[in-house]
């Protein structure tokens, strides 16, 4: 049972093993949340915001368990995170191949760059919470930013 759970967690983790692919792995892991952030689009605003929590969270419990099974912190690997965070970049944003793209573009520039506090966030907490706390507030910038783009577009 606890080999099948650590499949398990590898699965999600790794955003169906996305995190595996040698090269831009959050890149890719960014990627495969983009059908989610569809249907993240059909719920409105309160059952959005549920999801992304129950998302988010169970994101915080997979990736501090990801790093117990690669024995890494913080490993590539894991690119639930980055999924976590292009959910709350394209939150209440409205649905268009052109939000996707500069939404998706904005987020991982932001998650990249790390500006003020991200970097201090990703250091300052730990395991799971650290993992998954900087994309979120990148996903929050991310968000912010392409409210302003998508205003004058």
């Amino acid at each position: 049972m606890h080999k099948i759970r650590e499949k398990c967690v590898v699965l999600l983790a790794t955003g169906c093993y996305a995190g595996y692919i040698p090269f831009a792995p959050g890149t890719f892991g960014t990627l495969i949340a983009v059908p989610l952030c569809y249907l993240l689009s059909v719920f409105g605003p309160l059952e959005g915001a549920l999801f992304i929590a129950v998302f988010a969270g169970g994101s915080v419990w997979i990736s501090g368990e990801a790093e117990r099974v690669f024995n890494k912190k913080d490993s590539s690997l894991i690119v639930i995170d980055e999924m976590a965070g292009l959910l709350v970049t394209l939150f209440l944003i409205p649905w268009s191949t052109k939000s996707v793209v500069i939404g998706f573009l904005l987020f991982r520039l932001i998650d990249i760059t790390k500006p003020f506090p991200i970097r201090r966030m990703e250091s300052k907490l730990h395991g799971g919470w650290g993992i998954v706390g900087d994309d979120i507030l990148a996903g929050i910038y991310a968000n912010a930013v392409l409210r302003v783009v998508m205003r004058f577009l």
